[in-house]
Protein backbone atom coordinates (compact mmCIF):
# COMPACT_ATOMS: atom_id res chain seq x y z
CA UNK A 1 0.00 0.00 0.00
CA UNK A 2 1.36 3.52 -0.42
CA UNK A 3 3.07 5.82 2.01
CA UNK A 4 2.31 9.12 0.28
CA UNK A 5 -0.28 11.37 2.08
CA UNK A 6 -3.42 11.44 0.15
CA UNK A 7 -3.70 14.46 -1.86
CA UNK A 8 -1.07 16.93 -3.06
CA UNK A 9 -3.70 19.84 -3.48
CA UNK A 10 -7.27 19.99 -2.84
CA UNK A 11 -9.79 18.63 -5.61
CA UNK A 12 -12.39 20.11 -7.22
CA UNK A 13 -15.21 19.12 -4.43
CA UNK A 14 -12.58 20.58 -1.57
CA UNK A 15 -11.08 18.41 1.01
CA UNK A 16 -12.35 15.19 2.21
CA UNK A 17 -15.23 15.92 4.83
CA UNK A 18 -15.94 13.65 7.80
CA UNK A 19 -19.22 12.49 9.12
CA UNK A 20 -19.26 15.25 11.20
CA UNK A 21 -18.93 17.97 8.32
CA UNK A 22 -20.12 16.50 5.14
CA UNK A 23 -24.27 18.15 5.63
CA UNK A 24 -22.13 21.75 5.44
CA UNK A 25 -20.23 20.53 2.42
CA UNK A 26 -21.77 22.33 -0.77
CA UNK A 27 -20.09 23.30 -3.74
CA UNK A 28 -21.23 26.91 -3.93
CA UNK A 29 -19.02 27.14 -7.29
CA UNK A 30 -19.85 30.41 -9.13
CA UNK A 31 -19.17 29.21 -12.36
CA UNK A 32 -20.93 26.18 -11.76
CA UNK A 33 -24.54 27.25 -10.57
CA UNK A 34 -24.54 29.84 -12.91
CA UNK A 35 -23.90 26.68 -15.47
CA UNK A 36 -26.99 25.20 -13.85
CA UNK A 37 -29.25 27.95 -14.29
CA UNK A 38 -28.33 29.16 -17.90
CA UNK A 39 -28.73 24.81 -18.63
CA UNK A 40 -32.21 25.03 -16.21
CA UNK A 41 -33.69 28.19 -18.04
CA UNK A 42 -32.52 27.34 -21.67
CA UNK A 43 -33.17 23.46 -21.16
CA UNK A 44 -36.82 23.24 -19.55
CA UNK A 45 -38.28 25.26 -23.32
CA UNK A 46 -36.70 22.72 -25.33
CA UNK A 47 -37.19 19.55 -23.49
CA UNK A 48 -39.62 16.81 -25.20
CA UNK A 49 -39.96 15.92 -21.55
CA UNK A 50 -39.50 18.22 -19.19
CA UNK A 51 -40.18 16.20 -16.05
CA UNK A 52 -37.37 13.69 -17.35
CA UNK A 53 -35.45 16.61 -17.87
CA UNK A 54 -35.60 18.27 -14.39
CA UNK A 55 -34.42 14.74 -13.19
CA UNK A 56 -31.38 14.56 -14.77
CA UNK A 57 -30.79 18.67 -13.53
CA UNK A 58 -31.65 17.31 -10.59
CA UNK A 59 -29.49 14.67 -10.42
CA UNK A 60 -26.56 16.86 -11.67
CA UNK A 61 -27.06 19.13 -8.69
CA UNK A 62 -26.68 15.70 -6.89
CA UNK A 63 -23.85 15.36 -7.98
CA UNK A 64 -21.82 18.28 -8.08
CA UNK A 65 -23.43 20.71 -5.81
CA UNK A 66 -24.51 18.46 -2.88
CA UNK A 67 -22.10 16.83 0.02
CA UNK A 68 -22.04 14.15 -2.49
CA UNK A 69 -19.19 15.87 -4.29
CA UNK A 70 -17.36 16.46 -1.70
CA UNK A 71 -17.44 13.17 -0.28
CA UNK A 72 -15.90 11.80 -3.61
CA UNK A 73 -12.92 13.59 -1.91
CA UNK A 74 -12.91 11.25 1.44
CA UNK A 75 -14.44 8.10 -0.63
CA UNK A 76 -13.29 6.55 -3.78
CA UNK A 77 -17.01 4.13 -2.94
CA UNK A 78 -18.57 7.83 -3.68
CA UNK A 79 -16.76 8.63 -6.58
CA UNK A 80 -17.58 4.90 -8.42
CA UNK A 81 -21.74 6.06 -7.22
CA UNK A 82 -20.82 9.48 -9.13
CA UNK A 83 -20.33 8.16 -11.72
CA UNK A 84 -22.67 5.53 -12.13
CA UNK A 85 -25.17 8.27 -11.81
CA UNK A 86 -23.51 10.14 -14.65
CA UNK A 87 -23.54 6.92 -17.35
CA UNK A 88 -26.78 5.18 -15.64
CA UNK A 89 -29.45 8.46 -14.75
CA UNK A 90 -28.60 11.80 -16.04
CA UNK A 91 -26.80 10.83 -19.34
CA UNK A 92 -30.07 8.17 -20.85
CA UNK A 93 -32.87 11.20 -18.94
CA UNK A 94 -31.01 13.81 -21.15
CA UNK A 95 -31.30 11.58 -23.71
CA UNK A 96 -35.25 10.73 -23.56
CA UNK A 97 -35.42 14.55 -22.75
CA UNK A 98 -33.11 16.93 -24.99
CA UNK A 99 -31.82 13.98 -27.49
CA UNK A 100 -28.40 14.59 -29.30
CA UNK A 101 -29.48 14.02 -32.83
CA UNK A 102 -27.60 12.91 -35.67
CA UNK A 103 -25.21 10.87 -32.92
CA UNK A 104 -23.87 7.46 -34.02
CA UNK A 105 -23.97 4.84 -31.26
CA UNK A 106 -20.33 3.21 -32.33
CA UNK A 107 -18.46 6.39 -31.58
CA UNK A 108 -20.24 7.59 -29.25
CA UNK A 109 -20.16 3.84 -27.68
CA UNK A 110 -16.75 3.75 -27.71
CA UNK A 111 -16.20 7.06 -26.45
CA UNK A 112 -17.91 6.34 -23.50
CA UNK A 113 -15.97 3.16 -23.08
CA UNK A 114 -12.45 5.19 -23.13
CA UNK A 115 -13.56 7.63 -20.73
CA UNK A 116 -14.45 5.27 -17.95
CA UNK A 117 -11.35 3.22 -18.77
CA UNK A 118 -9.34 6.10 -18.18
CA UNK A 119 -11.03 7.62 -15.13
CA UNK A 120 -9.49 4.49 -13.60
CA UNK A 121 -6.52 5.10 -14.31
CA UNK A 122 -4.41 6.43 -11.58
CA UNK A 123 -2.25 8.45 -12.87
CA UNK A 124 -5.27 10.53 -14.39
CA UNK A 125 -7.24 10.57 -11.43
CA UNK A 126 -4.24 12.08 -9.72
CA UNK A 127 -4.55 14.56 -12.80
CA UNK A 128 -8.05 15.01 -12.30
CA UNK A 129 -8.00 15.41 -8.49
CA UNK A 130 -4.90 18.31 -8.81
CA UNK A 131 -6.19 20.31 -12.11
CA UNK A 132 -9.52 21.61 -12.26
CA UNK A 133 -9.53 21.80 -15.95
CA UNK A 134 -8.37 18.00 -16.04
CA UNK A 135 -11.64 17.20 -13.99
CA UNK A 136 -13.85 19.19 -15.91
CA UNK A 137 -12.61 18.12 -19.11
CA UNK A 138 -12.66 14.05 -17.61
CA UNK A 139 -16.07 15.12 -16.72
CA UNK A 140 -17.42 16.41 -20.20
CA UNK A 141 -15.47 13.36 -21.50
CA UNK A 142 -17.76 10.70 -19.57
CA UNK A 143 -21.02 12.57 -19.72
CA UNK A 144 -21.30 13.56 -23.52
CA UNK A 145 -20.54 10.56 -25.22
CA UNK A 146 -22.90 8.79 -23.12
CA UNK A 147 -25.52 11.33 -23.84
CA UNK A 148 -24.84 11.11 -27.57
CA UNK A 149 -24.65 7.27 -26.97
CA UNK A 150 -27.81 7.14 -25.38
CA UNK A 151 -29.40 9.49 -27.81
CA UNK A 152 -28.76 6.79 -30.42
CA UNK A 153 -30.44 3.98 -27.98
CA UNK A 154 -33.68 5.68 -27.67
CA UNK A 155 -34.01 6.77 -31.23
CA UNK A 156 -33.33 2.70 -32.11
CA UNK A 157 -34.96 1.59 -35.13
CA UNK A 158 -34.34 -1.58 -37.14
CA UNK A 159 -33.98 -4.87 -36.07
CA UNK A 160 -30.04 -5.17 -36.90
CA UNK A 161 -29.55 -2.07 -35.23
CA UNK A 162 -31.53 -2.68 -31.89
CA UNK A 163 -29.38 -5.68 -31.65
CA UNK A 164 -26.30 -4.07 -32.32
CA UNK A 165 -27.24 -1.23 -29.96
CA UNK A 166 -28.03 -3.96 -27.02
CA UNK A 167 -24.94 -5.58 -27.69
CA UNK A 168 -22.66 -2.06 -27.09
CA UNK A 169 -24.78 -1.79 -24.14
CA UNK A 170 -23.73 -5.07 -22.78
CA UNK A 171 -20.44 -4.74 -23.92
CA UNK A 172 -20.59 -1.24 -21.71
CA UNK A 173 -21.99 -2.59 -18.83
CA UNK A 174 -19.10 -5.61 -19.21
CA UNK A 175 -16.40 -3.00 -19.06
CA UNK A 176 -17.90 -1.72 -16.23
CA UNK A 177 -17.91 -5.04 -14.54
CA UNK A 178 -14.34 -5.46 -15.36
CA UNK A 179 -13.57 -2.57 -13.75
CA UNK A 180 -15.20 -3.31 -10.87
CA UNK A 181 -14.07 -6.72 -10.47
CA UNK A 182 -10.46 -5.04 -10.53
CA UNK A 183 -10.90 -2.44 -7.58
CA UNK A 184 -12.97 -5.51 -5.87
CA UNK A 185 -9.87 -8.00 -5.93
CA UNK A 186 -6.86 -5.81 -6.08
CA UNK A 187 -4.25 -6.19 -2.71
CA UNK A 188 -2.97 -2.82 -3.65
CA UNK A 189 -4.55 0.69 -3.01
CA UNK A 190 -4.17 2.23 -6.18
CA UNK A 191 -5.35 5.83 -5.05
CA UNK A 192 -2.90 7.10 -3.03
CA UNK A 193 -5.51 10.10 -2.86
CA UNK A 194 -7.98 8.12 -0.65
CA UNK A 195 -5.40 7.47 1.66
CA UNK A 196 -6.82 8.63 4.62
CA UNK A 197 -10.53 10.04 3.34
CA UNK A 198 -12.08 6.29 3.78
CA UNK A 199 -10.61 6.64 7.83
CA UNK A 200 -13.24 8.91 9.06
CA UNK A 201 -15.36 7.28 8.10
CA UNK A 202 -14.12 3.79 9.82
CA UNK A 203 -13.05 2.27 6.45
CA UNK A 204 -9.85 1.26 5.75
CA UNK A 205 -8.99 2.71 2.12
CA UNK A 206 -9.05 -0.80 0.74
CA UNK A 207 -12.09 -1.58 1.40
CA UNK A 208 -13.27 1.35 0.37
CA UNK A 209 -11.89 0.79 -2.75
CA UNK A 210 -13.25 -3.04 -2.89
CA UNK A 211 -16.76 -1.19 -1.66
CA UNK A 212 -16.39 0.97 -5.26
CA UNK A 213 -15.56 -2.00 -7.31
CA UNK A 214 -18.59 -3.91 -5.87
CA UNK A 215 -20.91 -0.87 -6.55
CA UNK A 216 -19.65 -0.75 -10.36
CA UNK A 217 -19.59 -4.64 -10.08
CA UNK A 218 -22.97 -5.14 -9.62
CA UNK A 219 -25.38 -2.13 -9.04
CA UNK A 220 -23.40 -0.62 -12.73
CA UNK A 221 -24.24 -4.08 -13.94
CA UNK A 222 -28.16 -5.00 -13.28
CA UNK A 223 -29.40 -2.14 -15.37
CA UNK A 224 -27.58 -1.67 -18.55
CA UNK A 225 -28.15 -5.43 -18.62
CA UNK A 226 -31.76 -4.89 -18.21
CA UNK A 227 -31.62 -1.99 -20.69
CA UNK A 228 -30.08 -4.43 -23.00
CA UNK A 229 -32.43 -6.94 -22.85
CA UNK A 230 -35.15 -4.82 -23.17
CA UNK A 231 -33.88 -3.36 -26.31
CA UNK A 232 -32.97 -6.62 -28.04
CA UNK A 233 -36.57 -7.93 -27.54
CA UNK A 234 -37.87 -5.33 -28.91
CA UNK A 235 -36.10 -5.38 -31.45
CA UNK A 236 -36.80 -8.37 -31.77
CA UNK A 237 -40.37 -7.75 -32.25
CA UNK A 238 -40.23 -5.54 -35.16
CA UNK A 239 -38.07 -7.83 -37.08
CA UNK A 240 -41.10 -10.34 -36.28
CA UNK A 241 -44.08 -7.77 -37.08
CA UNK A 242 -41.97 -6.52 -40.54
Amino acid sequence: MPEEATALSSPYCGPAPGPEALMSSWNTDPVLLLALGVMLVAGVPRAGNRSVFLLAWGFLVLAFVSPLCALTSALFSARALHHLLILGVIAPCLAMSLPLRRTAPTPAFALTALALVAWHIPAVYSAAWESRVVYWLMQALLLLPAWGFWSAVVATGPRNEGFATALMIGALAGIMGLIGAVLTFSNHLLYPEHLVGPLAWGLDPLSDQRAAGLLMWVPGLLPSGIVAAIIARRAWARGLAA
